[in-house]
């Protein structure tokens, strides 16, 4: 049956990736529900994070890094992350990593070799600060290498890969790229990385498109690779209000909708072109530093169990 995106948000606001794991006898086996966390590895400081998870109901795990892969990598490696895997492989979790990737996947380091794998900032200058320059064949080709290498030491028990653009930042200017859209440019750079994670890795690897911030609106101008899925994630809609209410308006800064009912047509258009099967929500119903505007101490996370249904 054809979901709609009913069944899309009403999975997302339970954390979950659409698709139900119940086929019939006649049909074919749908893409199996993900009912998963993200969490930094300090947070796994907590030792019974898997069986707590496992308990209530989880299937996934997801590992987070916001700038830096090698504090994940460095915790794989070690004896507290083999023991969180080894958790995980027993009580049936899959284990994923939905990282911020970009400043890993190409070094800054190479602008003193090559100015044009870096985007052009608005100024109009090379600025090695954020993303690249999409239309750089040479980027592209770093990147893809750099994601089967980061492929094979942070290995996704799901074949699904997250390496997002940088947080919430700009894309390239350039004479190539000004006419294409963020999200454009993002699926240039996704595309390249899924090929090479197919031919290296696992000839059935999807890769994550996450529209969020600048990347919210789908590609216009560049058609997706097959093998991306879509993680919608609404980070400034009001958890004072349900999003169904269409006329909610945001209290944070996404470039792109003011109401709700701009994320719901966004997501729309979004579904339009990536597979609902495979779409899942990124929701911060539990994100504390986000409620707490990223200062520290941290407030008492708040909870509104009516707005959540």
């Amino acid at each position: 049956m054809p979901l709609t995106r009913r069944d899309v948000l009403l999975a997302g606001l339970a954390g979950l990736a659409v698709g139900r794991s119940s086929p019939s006898a006649a049909a074919e086996p749908e893409p199996p529900q993900t009912l998963g966390v993200v969490l930094y590895p300090w947070d796994l400081s907590w030792s019974k994070w898997p069986e707590v998870a496992a308990a209530a109901g989880l299937t996934t795990i997801a590992l987070h890094a916001a700038v830096r892969l090698d504090v994940l990598v460095r915790f794989v490696q070690s004896d507290a992350g083999q023991k969180f895997l080894s958790d995980c492989r027993r009580l049936g979790l899959a284990v994923e990593y939905e990282l911020h990737a970009m400043g890993d996947l190409l070094s800054r380091e190479f602008i003193q070799l090559d100015k044009t794998l870096f985007r052009v900032d608005a100024t109009g200058q090379r600025n090695r600060d954020f993303n690249l320059c999409p239309s750089s064949p040479r980027a592209l080709e770093i990147v893809a290498e750099q994601a089967v290498h980061y492929a094979q030491l942070l290995a996704p028990t799901t074949g699904r890969y997250f390496y997002w653009p940088d947080d919430g930042r700009e894309w390239c200017h350039c004479d190539k790229c000004k006419g294409l859209s963020a999200s454009d440019q993002a699926t240039i750079v996704e595309n390249a990385m899924v090929v090479a994670l197919r031919k290296h890795i696992d000839p059935k690897a999807i890769l994550c498109h996450i529209s969020y911030h600048y990347t919210l609106p789908p590609p216009k101008q560049v058609t997706p690779h097959p093998g991306l899925f879509l993680e919608f994630a609404p980070i400034s809609r009001s958890y004072k209000a349900s999003i169904a209410d269409r006329m909610a308006s945001l209290p944070q800064g996404d470039p792109y909708p003011t109401t709700h009912g701009g994320y719901l047509d966004l997501l729309d258009e979004n579904l339009k072109l990536f597979p609902k099967e495979s779409a899942q929500v990124l929701e911060y119903w539990l994100d504390v530093s986000l409620f707490s505007g990223w200062n520290k101490p941290a407030i008492k996370l708040p909870w509104e169990p009516a707005v959540m249904q």
